[in-house]
């Protein structure tokens, strides 16, 4: 069988030829180019090139063959072109799960095959699996044979998550090689071979592109545009129909009656989960979350579920001028009132710069606390902060995956009509796994969370595992 690994020049890649070349296969190399433009990243206009370079060095140590493609313009137009539309609606678009389904088994599959490649290999910490009947037969579908994939079995690397909008035909080409493996011992295997790239370090920042400054990225694209950043006191929370009518309609459906767990406990997903104390958790006699009745579910309607599922919308904070007389001279002078449930409080240069949960750029002292974005407006321009880990708009426990948005990796899992079902659920790479229920209805697939999700942003991929570790879908928030 001859196989293509896509060479990165990283370890994780170079270590999957290695395997690859060893188990037997027939194995050639291709490494692409997917970025021109070096404007917007930090380490110079050179990076990939470096990367060729360890990864024709790897492909020599291997003893394989290396090819080298341009895909920089399938790139942009499937994945850039995406990304700017995406922010610039406001939304948080992943360009790395776009990357792998409509770039590495897709374009990059494509031309793999024209070079004569059954199979294409890539550096991914995920596994690939036959789905078997009961007898131990593959099960075959519309003529298909059909296949699980699974988390990697390292849980510091597992990167599933970014293999999430893969269909059967793009895994039955698929090979992880490494997926069984933890990251030392990759590296392990790396030093035992001497290949160039074992003491590479991770790449960072976004797919074949490198790490970048975000806003001066967009800016090549999205005008900045200079806009208010307005503060949103706890009071907003007691006055909003929305907010109580969330708070009300999860009180519906928990299985003791009582007070819903509507904020977040704040843990670090890079510090191993370690997390604060002390500070008070509106619903803490739920600290470890929601226990939801299925039943109770049931009862709701789908206009009911699709608000619960709605971001907060902040339109309503508005701000009224006044004029008063200032100093010896009595200038006239224009100010804001005083609204209790918020005031502005800074400038952004643009909207579409800022994500949910971001607190670095703000530049908006003053404050005891953190301050966080909770919300976006891109289309008044302004962005909405809160103070503090615990700020109630930082909480999602609801959302909505639209009809069109749903993908089932495997067709005999498909969610019908008015199914519940227990998964668990990532929004984010290396995000642990949170427990939800997923309800489907006519009008889409809605996720509850048993404890509510910090820094959700629409345009997020949620995807939804099985209790043994198997991804079964994906879908836009």
């Amino acid at each position: 069988m001859k196989v293509c690994i896509g060479l990165s020049g990283g370890v994780d890649s170079s270590v999957a030829a290695l395997l690859l070349k060893q188990q037997g296969y027939d194995v050639f190399a291709m490494f692409m180019q997917n970025w021109h433009d070096a404007d917007a990243t930090l380490h110079g206009d050179c990076e990939w090139e470096e990367d060729r370079f360890v990864a024709e060095m790897v492909a020599r140590k291997i003893g394989i063959p290396f090819y080298f493609i341009d895909l920089s313009k399938e790139y942009r137009q499937r994945v850039v072109d995406y990304m700017f539309n995406e922010y610039s609606e406001g939304r948080t678009p992943n360009p790395d799960v776009l990357c792998n389904r409509e770039i590495k088994f897709d374009a990059f599959l494509e031309a793999a095959e024209k070079l004569g490649a059954d199979m294409v290999a890539t550096g991914h910490y995920c596994r690939k699996e036959p789905l078997l009947d009961s007898e131990g037969k593959q099960v075959i579908i519309d003529g298909q044979p059909q296949w699980r994939i699974l988390e990697g079995v390292d849980p510091n690397k597992d990167q599933s998550y970014f293999l999430c909008q893969l269909g059967q035909g793009q895994l039955a080409k698929a090979m992880f090689p490494i997926g069984g493996l933890t990251k030392p011992e990759v590296r392990r295997i790396a030093h035992e071979a001497d290949l160039p790239s074992a003491d590479k370090k991770d790449s960072q920042g976004i797919c074949f592109v490198g790490k970048v400054d975000l806003p001066t990225f967009l800016k090549q694209k999205l005008l900045p545009k200079q806009g208010d950043v307005v503060e949103v006191f706890d009071a907003f929370y007691a006055s909003s129909p929305d907010y109580g009518f969330a708070v009300s309609t999860l009180s519906s459906i928990l299985k003791t009656p009582g007070k819903p767990q509507m904020i977040c406990a704040y843990s670090s997903e890079d510090s191993g989960g370690a997390s604060f104390n002390n500070v008070s958790i509106e619903g803490a006699t739920r600290s470890e979350g929601n226990e939801y009745d299925e039943e109770k579910i049931r009862t709701l309607s789908d206009e009911t579920l699709e608000r619960l599922s709605r971001p907060l919308d902040y339109g309503s904070i508005k701000f009224e001028t006044e004029t008063y007389r200032s100093g010896k001279k009595h200038i006239r002078k224009t100010r804001y009132k005083d609204n209790p449930y918020g005031k502005i409080v800074g400038q952004h240069d643009g909207a579409q710069f800022y994500t949910i949960g971001q607190r670095k750029g703000l530049n908006i002292g003053g404050h005891k606390d953190s301050i966080f974005v909770i919300s976006t407006d891109t289309e008044r321009n302004i962005i909405y902060v809160g103070e503090g880990h615990t700020h109630k708009g930082l909480s999602r426990c609801c959302i909505r995956i639209g009809n069109r948005d749903i993908h089932w990796i495997r067709q005999d899992l498909e969610m019908k009509d008015g199914e519940i079902r227990s998964c668990r659920v990532r929004v984010r790479y290396r995000q642990p796994l949170q427990d939800a229920l997923l309800t489907k209805r006519p009008n889409g697939l809605f996720i509850i969370f048993k404890k509510p999700q910090r820094g959700i942003s629409n345009g997020q991929f949620a995807v939804w595992y099985s209790s043994d570790g198997e991804m079964l879908g994906s879908g836009a928030i």
